[in-house]
């Protein structure tokens, strides 16, 4: 399961043609046994972008701060989310920083156009245009500047020599096993911590194991899981694969895209983490991965339309002529677990 290339995973074809194909790897971590699965090479270093939200949030709730300011399971939804830009994501982060006394300014996300679509049209029709705000990771950065607010630190919480990020580096060192990570410079501007992939799904093992009795930590990552999970519609939107992959999965499961082909998923009833990078980076083949993953694992139904959606589709054009389909390669469907 190590030290292989890339695995054909997902395969596009138009009508009767193979048109094209998604390498990748997936590792998949039981937690108190390890590694249970794997396709191509689990000890593939990544950046694992937006699919660590979580674990960028964890000094939010350890810290104390996010009791100290009442947060609540939609404000740690919040702080995990990659999130559309629509009303409910940007009208709650405003909500949020009035309540902290700071302001769309004391971001250092910067500005970025909202995906969804209502709200970009808005800012259109009134000659607008958006804010920190309707960046994706506001409700990330709110959360970043709570913590900082909390333990008396400056401003710029996205340096890599801050509090902020000193405290999220050690709950990465500890949950993924990787001292002294290497890190680039997310598209929000803060540190993103490289990992080996099966780092990625030890940490999300951890997650899914995690109790609200079980110690600081663990009670921390237990209220992030949940949150997300109680939340599909902040921690992505409409139309999104993590709404709803996780709406259909009713509370059985969290899970987190992230840039340039990654996918995480926690199962806490089985206690497993998964960790999957598309090689190419294309959103739609880790998309169908993981729906292919949860079905597997028994936590999707694979015949729910939603899940059909991701791992066969179809693929329609502009007149609704259906056009083609994905097929899970099979590398993916001959996955043992």
């Amino acid at each position: 399961m190590t030290k292989n290339a890339t695995e054909v995973l997902v395969e596009v074809h138009r009508g009767p043609i193979l048109e094209c194909s998604h390498r990748g790897h997936v590792a998949i971590w039981r937690h108190g046994e390890g590694l249970i699965g794997g396709i191509g090479d689990t000890e593939a270093r990544i950046l694992p972008r937006s699919s660590s939200k979580m674990i960028q949030a964890l000094p939010l709730v350890e810290s104390g701060a996010a009791d100290a300011r009442g947060l609540t399971p939609e404000h740690l939804a919040l702080s995990c989310a990659s999130h559309q830009g629509a009303a409910i994501h940007t009208d709650r982060v405003s909500a949020w920083l009035a309540d902290i006394g700071m302001s769309e300014s004391d971001f250092r996300c910067g500005v970025q156009w909202p995906n969804d679509v209502p709200a970009r049209d808005a800012l259109i029709c009134s000659h607008c245009g958006p804010d920190q705000r309707h960046n994706n990771c506001s409700g990330k950065h709110t959360g970043f500047l709570t913590y900082s607010q909390h333990v008396g630190a400056g401003p710029e919480y996205i340096d890599p020599s801050h509090p902020l990020q000193a405290a999220i580096s050690e709950a990465w060192d500890d949950l993924t096993d990787e001292p002294n990570p290497e890190f680039a410079i997310d598209g929000c501007s803060a540190p993103n911590f490289a990992t080996r992939l099966s780092g990625l799904a030890r940490a999300m093992a951890a997650y899914a194991a995690a109790t609200t009795d079980g110690g600081t930590r663990q009670a921390a990552m237990a209220r992030l899981r949940d949150a997300m999970m109680l939340h599909p519609d902040l921690v992505a939107g409409e139309g999104r694969a993590c709404t709803r992959l996780m709406r259909a999965m009713d509370k059985r499961a969290a899970i987190k895209t992230g840039a340039e082909g990654v996918f995480i998923a926690i199962i806490p009833e089985l206690k497993i983490g998964v960790a999957l990078k598309i090689a190419d980076g294309a959103t739609r083949g880790s998309e169908a991965a993981i729906a292919h993953i949860l079905g597997a694992l028994g936590v999707l139904d694979p015949q729910h339309p939603e899940a059909l959606a991701f791992t066969h589709g179809p693929i329609r054009n502009w007149n609704g002529i259906e056009t083609g389909h994905y097929r899970i390669a099979d590398a993916l469907t001959g996955l043992q677990l």
